[in-house]
């Protein structure tokens, strides 16, 4: 049976008006929903599932985006989502983007408690303290999945893991791994430390080098990183809290590397050193 074409909606239809509004976080946070825009975004909204439910619930796009990603709107409607076809004005009313694709899901949050991820016995994990800018936020979240991280940590003074840009720059990875969000930095490093993990702080001024570390053959075991603001880095009491202070060594002439390369280069230093102790942890498909 061929399935029914998306229902056409109208500019003032008061579910354009629900979607647009998710723009804010006051509104994001009032009804536990965000925007995922582009195909590679709503594709992996519609291929997530939580346990209380499907996390893409409505899908906007234009009739041109629902022809050229048809499997996409094919899975968000398998998915259970609504789906709405919208002329190009509606879909740039709704999104946040200044050239949007034509596509834009309704998602349900999709944040994991922390205590579910101390229980599910990470071996590396990502916390950000004190990171207030969307795109940095969204980019180290993209690297610890690639890294192979099996959660982040979003602390209470950080930025709004639904924040549009933080989607944006997460490129799908938000629906990869278990996100918490809201925690406070004291008790984030404490629950790890319980858990067993080591907290190890990144910071340019740090007194333990990376390259030592790894030398040492200290970083094999299940690792916590502490990444801070990039415009001041971590507060001297948040480093206290660490079990070492680590900085990524500088051999050229840079003045410093940007919180997304210097998270890349630490989440990938352990879990190569994850790799030589515990076996391959690459979920590359050989």
């Amino acid at each position: 049976m061929t399935p029914a074409a998306p229902e056409p909606i109208s500019p003032r239809s008061p579910r354009v008006s629900a979607a647009r509004r998710l723009a804010k976080r006051n509104f994001r946070g009032k009804d536990r929903l965000f925007l995922a825009e582009g195909p590679q975004a709503v594709r992996e909204a519609a291929g997530h599932r939580a346990a209380d439910g499907a996390t893409l619930v409505e899908l906007f796009a234009t009739p041109d985006a629902a022809k050229r990603y048809a499997d996409i709107v094919g899975q968000a409607r398998d998915a259970g989502a609504r789906v709405h076809l919208a002329d190009e004005d509606v879909i740039a009313d709704i999104s946040t983007t200044v050239t949007p694709q034509g596509l834009v899901g309704v998602c349900r949050f999709l944040d994991t408690p922390f205590d579910e991820i101390l229980d599910a016995a990470p071996r590396l994990v990502a916390v950000l303290a004190h990171v207030r800018d969307p795109g940095n936020a969204g980019t180290v979240l993209r690297c610890a999945d690639a890294a192979g991280a099996e959660a982040v940590v979003l602390t209470d003074a950080s930025v709004d893991l639904y924040n549009p840009k933080a989607v944006r720059a997460s490129v799908g990875s938000l629906f990869h791994l278990p996100v918490a969000v809201g925690v406070p930095v004291e008790r984030a490093v404490a629950g790890l430390k319980e858990a067993g993990v080591r907290i190890l702080a990144a910071d340019g001024a740090g007194d333990r080098d990376l390259d030592d570390e790894l030398d040492e053959g200290t970083m094999g075991g299940p690792t916590a990183w502490v990444f801070g603001n990039e415009a001041w880095g971590l507060p001297q009491e948040t480093r206290a809290l660490a079990d070492a202070v680590v900085r990524v060594p500088i051999h050229g002439k840079a003045e410093s590397l940007n919180l997304a390369t210097a998270a890349a280069v630490c989440l990938y230093a352990s879990a190569r050193a994850q790799r030589a102790v515990g076996g391959c942890r690459s979920v590359t498909p050989g």
